[in-house]
């Protein structure tokens, strides 16, 4: 498990928040991380690995399992893996970044999500506030497009989306903020790598 070193994270760095079970993880994971990073200009993706979700019926594979599995995984060295919610007395992701945020002063945090993952947002605990600390990167993936455009989080943030074409400038404009990244979309999906 990657350490929360102070030496890995320097103000004016610019950092992508990439929270989920990775259950399992699979190359359409690294296709998100990678476009954020490319797209975004970011310096680093910190890979968080939750010990579980609250909107899936079943319990994860093991975290340990998990975490080994993203770790062979992630693109390269500008990926770092963490399973720092278990070291929180909160998994709430909100309370994770306003943890990041205390500790790690004069970084720029914008949170990655799949399309997918903008569909539901509304659904998640103090989301209002997710959106209020830091701006969100959402990757198109297959299926989700439009749920996505027109989910109730993208409706409330419109004034606050940022072109395509000038996502690398999302991060500097922080909070709240919000831009929608298309690339050649990755067909993979954890739920349907469970069967």
């Amino acid at each position: 498990m990657a350490a929360l070193k102070s030496e890995l994270l320097a103000p004016g760095m610019r950092v992508g928040l990439y929270g989920g079970t990775f259950d399992p993880p699979h190359d359409g994971h690294a296709h998100v991380a990678s476009t954020a990073l490319k797209r975004l200009q970011l310096d680093r993706v910190w890979w968080l690995v939750s010990p579980g979700n609250p909107f899936k019926d079943n319990p994860p594979a093991p975290l340990a399992r998990r975490l080994e599995a993203v770790r062979a995984l992630a693109p390269g060295p500008r990926h770092v893996i963490s399973a720092l919610e278990t070291r929180l007395p909160s998994h709430r992701s909100v309370d994770v970044i306003a943890f990041l945020q205390a500790r790690h002063r004069g970084v720029r945090f914008v949170w990655i999500m799949g399309a997918d993952g903008l569909a539901e947002l509304h659904r998640w605990k103090a989301w209002r506030e997710i959106t209020a600390r830091t701006p969100l990167a959402v990757i198109a993936r297959p299926g989700a497009g439009l749920a996505a455009r027109f989910s109730p989080a993208a409706r409330s943030l419109t004034r606050a989306r940022t072109p395509e074409s000038q996502a690398h400038t999302l991060v500097n404009r922080g909070a709240p903020g919000w831009t929608y990244l298309t690339e050649p979309l990755h067909p993979h999906a954890s739920r349907l790598m469970r069967g």
